[in-house]
């Protein structure tokens, strides 16, 4: 059975089944996907909504039914994509392609009751697939249902969204996740996001590691060759487990507020230049050289300069 954290009014709503076309948005880690297949199960359980887990189709870990989507993150010739892309192929059936494609699926009556396919990171379509899909979200099968998951609205074709409800997702209340756990960093970590305070938990060792590198980061700003390495550290973290920039937010609530602003404005920056594909060495280094003026003019008491 999948186990849910919150999101009552999201449940609630889909238990209706109002439409056959979604789109969930949200930040990573608060249940979108959790939710997705929840849904699934509810469709094609014996006893309806909620889900019983007792029944078949509930009993299955792996729901024939049930079909996710994700963007490529490598290239044909088995590079690293640049920027992932969900592809036509994924979406329709394409001369050559030996891949099952999402509209060859739902093609197929269901095993049980309902098809579910989930296309995650939606605003990584391409315009060939968008475009094969939109006849889907247009005349789906009577059993078939689509979920686009996407973190806003406006990052999905307006095509697509329009053709689709929109059910947003937001964190979860904290005495809520305090039902799971009272670990104070593991809490902090997850900032509302069931999946992050999961993740978190599940390797308290990694937790640690990143509070503790976001901390020597900030220590090391009047220190630019140990600042050198602490960036590199946190590069190197940052692509591993755990994401150390939540911990450095955190820190920087310490800071008077006009500095603050500052160094979170970059620290925003990061997030866009590496979404934007920018090279990370050049991204690191430029947040590191932007925090240590943001820091100098702190401490010389000096306004924050642009």
């Amino acid at each position: 059975m999948i186990e849910i954290i919150g999101q009552q009014r999201q449940r609630r709503l889909l238990a209706a089944k109002p439409t056959q076309s979604y789109l969930f948005v949200g930040p990573d880690g608060v249940g979108r996907r959790a939710v997705a297949r929840w849904f699934s199960y509810g469709l094609n359980c014996e006893r309806g909504f909620p889900p019983c887990g007792e029944c078949a189709s509930c009993r299955l870990k792996e729901h024939p039914d049930y079909l996710e989507i994700a963007p490529k993150t490598a290239t044909k010739s088995g590079q690293l994509a640049r920027r992932p892309q969900i592809r036509l192929e994924q979406i329709a059936p394409r001369e050559g392609s030996d891949e099952l494609s999402l509209l060859e699926w739902m093609q197929t009556a269901p095993r049980y009751k309902a098809k579910v396919a989930v296309i995650d990171s939606a605003h990584l379509l391409g315009e060939q697939a968008a475009n094969a899909l939109l006849k889907l979200l247009e005349e789906p099968p009577s059993y078939g249902y689509v979920i686009l998951i996407a973190p806003v609205r406006e990052a999905v074709l307006p095509t697509l969204a329009s053709r689709s409800l929109t059910i947003s997702f937001g964190p979860a209340p904290i005495d809520e996740l305090r039902l799971i756990t009272n670990d104070e960093a593991a809490l902090g970590y997850s900032e509302g996001a069931v999946g992050r305070l999961l993740k978190a938990l599940a390797d308290p060792a990694g937790l640690r590691e990143a509070e503790s590198a976001a901390a020597d980061w900030l220590a090391a700003l009047d220190d630019p060759p140990a600042l050198l390495a602490e960036t590199r550290r946190l590069e190197q973290l940052s692509a591993a487990a755990f994401d150390p920039w939540v911990f450095v937010s955190r820190r920087l609530q310490s800071w008077p507020a006009a500095y603050r602003r500052a160094a979170l404005a970059e620290l925003l920056r990061l997030r866009e230049e590496l979404s934007a594909y920018v090279s990370a060495e050049l991204a690191y280094m430029r947040l590191a050289l932007a925090m240590r003026r943001i820091y100098a003019e702190m401490r010389a008491g000096s306004p924050v300069s642009r």
